[in-house]
């Protein structure tokens, strides 16, 4: 029997192999056309309207076609995922996987940790500790510690805010009886965001630049037709008279500071154990050298006023200043006490050179300076700097948190942008390589630049050492030493500089004293030894003698004495005798002003005690 079947609409007809293939794809089509044309109708306007057809359905075909091909691949990978053999196999080929990374992990692991325990074990048969109890200073007692009295609580609290502040000092907070705090140690020589000529600097020691107070009574006194925040005579006195007159509305904070620094201990109450070791907060250290500026230009005036005993006080205080942070195992709290040193020199230079400080406090003052020893702190703020680096490593590892450090440092540029997936996903034990890695270069690298037992700072060594860190090929076992050496490598030179100043400036106090004894200055230093130095420190650099001659400069008016001046100095950073030279950076003139840290360029010319031609 035969029956006949009306043929179907092509609508009604179900939609089956290329057919179904070809009609989704148009309907896509369509649709993009419609969102693509629309939009850029919207942007454009009616501008060219066929140009406009032509992008959008060209643009159309092109996202619909690569949408149908990553659905069809999709439903063939869930299709041929779905027979059991090939999803038995496939399972069987993860857990395999899975098994070889743990097994990667666990042995980089264990190498890691077995690295760092052999590594320590071997340093620490030497003598050398890795544990914060090493280097942070022991607990003293408050009523005993300089840091603890109420003038740095409210310092703290009005620096840091109250809340912070009772993290540091905790019921000495509320001890103060307010809550008004202010920033008493905050002592500006001149104020900032004025329109006011500020004096440039206070004179330059090293540069033979004795300081102007007539730029600086001009200043204060042109400073009081508009604020009241300096104290000015009504009638000009002598610059000296005028500067300590603007200063003396510090007098009370001086004074209260230097009594505070009679107590025998200083220890300021720093989150040496906070988690994360690189984001411990120095609150403290701004203000000392705030205060160092302040105290040399007060003894400055002191001094040309004739007020040695006055000035004295305000040297030792200075130095008392930088005794009371040097046992902070903190890199950078020996680098603001090396600039303090700088600052502290200047009036003791400016007295020598007037011939204004009597034979005992010069004696004081060679005794003083004689504490100073940055050879010592440099060892120091290595040991803490490897001891800090092993702590941010061990947080590093347990956080996988990056942000604490800037990648900007590493030596290799290429090697930042994988830097933070390897700390994020790395095993732990490439942690515990670095901490090898990085104490390692420290021993070899850094420790080795500076001799304690021979006195004497190798140039030579710190350029290895720099080169050391700027060509090692990075790995996921040693990237921290391209984090966290760079910016120690090139920090001896400063050490060494600031240890031949206070080694120059003890020399020419008992100069001064041979002068004053004898009317004239030595032909050699050997005379100086025994009843002046008991011994004649040698050039930090060369090993050597340090280079001395007396000069033919006229004497001061009415100092009595025979013949003028003389020359000493060390051969410098370059180990070359420059005939007693210094050497500005490149790009300044010799008689423009300098305001950078020390005015001249330490890693050339000689390091030299001179004083300027009367």
């Amino acid at each position: 029997m035969i029956m006949s079947e009306e043929p179907k609409s092509i609508w009604r007809r179900p939609w089956q192999g290329r057919a179904k293939v070809l009609g989704w794809l148009a309907i896509l089509t369509a649709a993009t056309f419609l969102f693509v044309f629309g939009y850029r109708l919207g942007f454009e306007g009616n501008g060219n309207i066929p140009i406009l057809i032509l992008f959008s359905l060209l643009f159309s075909v092109i996202i619909s076609a690569l949408v149908m091909v990553a659905v069809l691949f999709l439903r063939w990978l869930c299709c041929w995922l779905c027979c059991w053999r090939i999803l038995r196999r496939s399972l069987l080929g993860i857990a395999c996987f899975a098994t070889l990374i743990a097994l990667f992990y666990a042995v980089e692991n264990w190498r890691g940790k077995w690295a760092w325990k052999q590594f320590k074990h071997e340093w620490e048969a030497k003598g050398e500790r890795f544990d914060l109890a090493s280097i942070v200073p022991p607990p003293v007692p408050d009523d005993q510690n300089f840091a603890m009295t109420p003038l740095w609580v409210e310092q703290i609290c009005a620096t840091m805010r109250v809340e912070r502040g009772r993290v540091w000092y905790g019921d000495k907070v509320a001890a103060l009886g307010h809550t008004n705090f202010v920033q008493r140690l905050y002592m500006p020589t001149k104020l900032e965001g004025r329109k006011l000529d500020a004096p440039a600097d206070s004179g330059n020691w090293q540069r033979s630049e004795k300081i102007d107070l007539g730029t600086w009574q001009a200043y204060y006194r042109k400073a009081a037709a508009t604020t009241n925040f300096f104290p000015v005579a009504a009638h000009a006195q002598t610059p000296a008279e005028d500067v300590l007159l603007a200063l003396s509305k510090y007098d009370s904070t001086i004074e209260e500071l230097r009594r505070a620094r009679q107590l025998p201990y200083s220890r300021f109450p720093i989150g040496y154990a906070d988690a994360d070791p690189a984001a411990i907060l120095l609150p403290h250290l701004a203000m000392f050298k705030s205060c160092a500026i302040t105290l040399q230009l007060r003894a400055l005036a002191e001094l040309q006023a004739g007020q040695a005993e006055k000035a004295l006080d305000d040297v030792e205080l200075m130095l008392h200043l930088t005794a009371a942070i040097r046992n902070e195992p903190i890199f950078i709290s020996h680098l603001v006490r090396i600039a303090m040193l700088r600052i502290i020199l200047q009036p003791v230079w400016e007295g020598l050179g007037d011939h204004r400080w009597t034979d005992a406090q010069l004696a004081l003052l060679e005794t003083e300076l004689g504490k100073l020893d940055f050879l010592a702190d440099y060892q120091f703020a290595m040991r803490s700097e490897r001891t800090f680096d092993v702590g941010i490593l061990d947080y590093l590892r347990g956080t996988r948190n990056l942000d604490c450090l800037s990648v900007e440092n590493t030596t290799d540029s290429r090697f930042r942008d994988s830097l933070m997936g390897l700390a994020h996903v790395g095993p732990g034990g490439w942690f515990e390589q670095n901490k090898v890695a990085c104490c390692g270069m420290n021993f070899d690298l850094l420790v080795s630049i500076v001799n304690l037992e021979t006195r004497v700072v190798s140039p030579a060594a710190e350029v290895r050492a720099t080169n050391a860190c700027n060509k090692i090929r990075l790995t996921p076992c040693n990237w921290s030493v391209g984090l966290l050496l760079p910016g120690l490598t090139r920090c001896s030179e400063r050490f060494a500089h600031a240890q031949t100043a206070a080694d120059l400036a003890r020399i020419a106090c008992a100069l001064e004293r041979y002068r004053l004894a004898h009317g004239d200055f030595p032909e050699t230093l050997n005379a100086l030894v025994p009843q002046l130095m008991g011994k004649i420190p040698h050039d930090l650099i060369s090993g050597q003698p340090l280079k001395y001659r007396r000069t033919d400069d006229p004497p001061s008016p009415g100092s009595g004495a025979a013949s003028g001046s003389f020359i000493l100095y060390s051969v410098g950073w370059n180990g070359t005798d420059d005939g007693g030279k210094v050497r500005l950076p490149e790009g300044r003139e010799a008689s423009g002003p300098f305001r950078g840290e020390s005015g001249l360029n330490i890693t050339d010319g000689d390091w030299v005690w001179r004083y300027p031609a009367k």
